[in-house]
């Protein structure tokens, strides 16, 4: 596929990705190409902007990456990511790489790597009062306490069975990409990128089952939220709802992927995992 309209996302916080982009854009628009760039953290401007985009470049770190992937779901546009953070798992070029690789991406070459997503439904306490409230993570969905620093309780079910209740800060339910995230901070197992199986573990629990759990992609998960204070709903850390007593998020595998579009020859997960965790490339 021969690439027409290309979108680029950048971190407004990082002086070289803005520069970086603005570079991006020139040389694009050189080429004949419909362009448009846009702040990662303007989400709702983008997502105006994605309709006829057959490729999206992303400019700063994995964080713009989910931005990035916030903005293109559920549309099936790759996502191409140029590194200018520390860890850099999922982006695909350097910044010296940005320009030479445009042509092969641009005529659509190399190959897609995709990735799972979660679906989360937010439902409050009162039913009538809000509907419900869609979301989707490519790394983990969060429900943890907020600015008080108190306990909060989790009845636990999957499939529609009882499984534990955690007292503990919060729970982390997550992605195979989001298993060397948030979930492996707080004591997860790491799983391949391309598993479809996702992760629930709780955060510093108190008496509690202490266990990470591996579940199968047909799992759905229900977290029914009890506290005296307002607690909150993270997606992939950037997207961030009050959440309060009574509250049910449910969550499962969606139908849905993320599309990278990758130049550089597949390599080994297991061989790269260390150098990537220590922040090398």
């Amino acid at each position: 596929m021969v690439m027409k309209r290309v979108g680029i996302l950048y971190h407004p916080m990082n002086e070289a990705a803005c520069r970086l982009a603005e570079k991006l854009e020139r040389v694009l628009v050189a080429r004949k190409l419909s362009v448009w760039r846009c702040s990662a953290w303007e989400g709702e401007r983008a997502r105006a902007q994605i309709k006829g985009t057959d490729l999206m470049l992303s400019v700063g770190g994995d964080g713009t990456i989910l931005r990035t992937a916030q903005a293109v779901v559920p549309e099936p546009i790759p996502i191409t990511g140029i590194n200018l953070g520390k860890l850099g798992f999922m982006t695909e070029l350097s910044v010296a790489e940005a320009e030479a690789k445009l042509s092969a991406l641009l005529a659509g070459e190399g190959w897609i790597d995709e990735r799972s997503l979660l679906e989360a439904e937010l439902s409050p306490a009162e039913e009538g009062n809000e509907p419900p409230a869609m979301f989707y993570a490519l790394n983990d969905v969060v429900v943890a306490r907020g600015a008080v620093a108190r306990l909060i309780s989790l009845e636990v079910s999957i499939d529609g069975e009882l499984f534990t209740t955690y007292k503990a800060d919060g729970v982390i339910v997550a992605t195979a990409t989001g298993s060397t995230a948030y979930a492996l901070a707080a004591g997860g197992p790491i799983l391949h990128p391309h598993s479809q199986e996702s992760l629930l573990l709780p955060i510093l629990p108190h008496l509690s089952l202490a266990y990470p759990m591996v579940l199968p992609s047909t799992s759905i998960v229900k977290l029914l939220l009890s506290t005296m204070h307002t607690a909150t709903l993270s997606i992939d850390g950037h997207i961030n709802r009050p959440v309060s007593d009574g509250a049910t998020i449910t969550v499962k595998h969606s139908s849905h992927t993320i599309r990278f579009l990758r130049v550089h020859p597949a390599v080994s997960f297991y061989s790269s995992l260390e150098q990537r965790l220590k922040g090398k490339q």
